[in-house]
């Protein structure tokens, strides 16, 4: 469907170049933004590689279960508190790629959550296989959502503290000090 200007209004225009139509564009299409999300992908797997070398695994998959629930909780702080930063571009953006997309998706890992489940049920651990991906699952999800709650919580308290001064006038100013 076009409108009058036989322009598509589902379809952004494409005509203008700036800024904001960088922001619209995927960031795969930008090789810039692609190395940002491997830094951080490479920086996140050399820290699950840490975390899961330090963690037994003798009864439990307790690096993969570990990196797996932190990481759920550092995505949902993270996008919590861009959320409330405003849109997503420029720094935030590339914040949000570089911790997000890269290094929190490089530190979790489900692939290896499927892989440690099927082995506890090929070595008839079939209990200890359904807690660990079920407890994976619970408390990566209510880690999310805590993390969704302390991000957006930092940054109206942020907020909040920003703009504190400027409403509260002159008269905020201690003696002594210079406004």
């Amino acid at each position: 469907m076009t409108d009058a200007s036989g322009d598509r209004p589902d379809r952004p225009d494409r005509s203008h170049r700036g800024e904001a139509a960088a922001a619209r564009s995927p960031a795969h299409r930008s090789p810039r933004l692609v190395a940002v999300v491997a830094a951080g992908g490479a920086l996140g797997t050399a820290a699950r590689y840490a975390v899961s070398s330090l963690a037994p695994d003798d009864t439990w998959p307790w690096g993969t279960w570990s990196v797996n629930v932190v990481g759920a909780l550092g995505l949902g702080v993270l996008l919590g508190w861009l959320a409330l930063r405003g849109p997503d571009e420029g720094r935030r953006r590339e914040v949000r790629l570089l911790v997000g997309t890269g290094f929190l998706g490089g530190f979790t890992t489900y692939s290896a959550l499927a892989v440690e489940t099927q082995g506890l049920l090929a070595a008839g651990r079939d209990g200890t296989a359904l807690a660990y991906a079920l407890s994976t699952a619970v408390l990566g999800l209510a880690a999310s959502l805590g993390g969704l709650r302390i991000g957006a919580t930092g940054a109206r308290r942020l907020e909040r503290a920003r703009s504190a001064p400027e409403a509260a006038g002159p008269a905020a100013v201690a003696p002594g000090e210079q406004p």
